[in-house]
């Protein structure tokens, strides 16, 4: 790659984890970030807080993997968050309470890129144009797309020239650097967050224009959501979900939002602020199980959300290579130990695989297209690897049209030679 032609830019600002690649003169390369492991091209969306007397403002703060280190070094006094794209598109969401500090998403998400630019080596300065990923559509209840390009607007802006572009677009460029035959592909980009899906149609190479998009769609429903009904079934029935709590001379049911927002790893954390704890320590006297909502209390406290994500995701992993896994959990008075079958597991999240599927078909009516004229399935993204989901397209589509690689970091990949289209008007979202 010559180091003399200026180089683009391409920003995967995942739910999970966050990727930059940098292409220049048709060449695209992953940017190895620092991490306490050594370089690694995936940076964990991750932040932690603790507060510090020699820090300026009294609160120091890392990214990244650097968060996790932090965080696994003295979690009580941390502040740990993950997740936070899933609440860009949230008019719910106004600020985030951290140490009686108020940080806006914006503000996490600067603080995030800054602590990312500075594991990069410079890689994230001084680039030509920048295109940065955005769901097709996002994560939450009625999301707000206007507010959600409002936020990276301050979030990114600080960068340069930035545009922004569908991320299964930057899978579909990735997969065109790949291959000489002139095809119709079906992206399918499952992340923590949201599903996204993009028809695309690649040209051989030397066409005026390699990559037509012809139709998107997206749901809010990825491996998050996969999580959360991990954390319903073998978990919140000891935290006090579908109990009671005594109001004067009536029964009445816990209300639910508490346990939507526990099972949510963007507002996990979120809940260990004096109101929150205040209202569920005036349940917990008020409840017919008092221990049960003294658990949950406990592991708010005790900010064990990490661990907690770690069980799940592991689980979660156990599943994706065998028929059956264990779970175990322990801490703030909890011991979770369960054997759990990927069919079980397959049953809990089947509402949300409909919503999936849905969302495919959209693409492919938007698209114009039948699912016969697809040539090539291109499966990207953590959550891709989940049989569940690679059995929805092979069911579908038959296993010899299915392709997958790259599933952390195709995205960003592609992003980059998106970023070297002397126009962007035809892929700018």
């Amino acid at each position: 790659m010559s180091r003399s032609a200026p180089f683009t830019l391409g920003l995967d600002f995942g739910t999970t984890n966050s990727v930059v690649a940098q292409a220049r003169e048709g060449v695209s390369s992953l940017v190895q970030l620092d991490t306490p492991h050594g370089p690694e091209a995936a940076f964990r969306s991750a932040l932690c807080f603790w507060e510090d007397e020699g820090t300026r403002g009294g609160i120091a703060s890392e990214g990244g993997p650097w968060a996790i280190a932090e965080y696994l070094e003295f979690p009580e006094g941390s502040r740990f968050l993950q997740s936070f794209k899933s609440v860009a598109a949230s008019p719910n969401f106004e600020h985030a309470t951290i140490f009686e500090r108020r940080h806006r998403f914006e503000d996490l998400g600067r603080l995030f890129l800054g602590k990312m630019a500075a594991r990069a080596g410079g890689a994230l300065d001084s680039a030509a144009r920048i295109v940065v990923g955005r769901p097709v559509e996002y994560a939450g209840h009625r999301p707000d797309d206007a507010l959600a390009r409002q936020r990276y607007d301050l979030m990114f802006g600080a960068l340069g020239e930035v545009h922004y572009v569908y991320e299964p677009l930057g899978a579909a460029f990735s997969y065109a650097s790949r291959t000489t035959d002139p095809v119709t592909i079906l992206v399918a980009d499952f992340g923590g967050g949201t599903s996204d899906f993009s028809v695309v149609r690649i040209a051989a190479p030397g066409a005026a224009q390699r990559c037509t998009p012809l139709g998107h769609a997206g749901v809010g429903v990825a491996g998050d959501r996969f999580d959360a009904r991990i954390i319903d079934h073998l978990v919140m029935p000891l935290l006090g979900k579908g109990g009671s709590y005594r109001s004067f001379d009536k029964v009445l049911e816990i209300p639910r939002g508490y346990f939507a927002d526990f099972a949510d790893w963007s507002r996990l954390a979120l809940m260990r602020n004096r109101r929150t704890l205040a209202e569920l320590e005036k349940l917990r006297r008020s409840a017919l199980d008092p221990d049960a909502i003294g658990r949950m209390i406990a592991v708010i406290e005790e900010e064990l959300g990490f661990r907690l994500y770690e069980a799940v995701g592991q689980v979660k992993r156990d599943l994706s290579a065998a028929e059956t896994a264990h779970f175990h959990f322990a801490g703030a008075g909890l011991a979770i130990e369960a054997d759990v079958t990927r069919g079980e597991f397959e049953s809990w999240i089947a509402p949300d695989i409909a919503r999936i599927e849905a969302a495919v078909d959209r693409a492919l009516t938007m698209a114009a297209v039948e699912p016969s004229a697809i040539d090539r399935i291109f499966l990207t993204g953590g959550s891709s690897l989940t049989p569940r989901i690679r059995r929805l397209f092979t069911e579908r589509f038959g296993e010899e049209r299915i392709a997958s690689g790259g599933e952390l970091t195709s995205i960003a990949h592609g992003l980059a030679l998106i970023a070297e289209q002397g126009d962007l008007a035809a892929w700018a979202a």
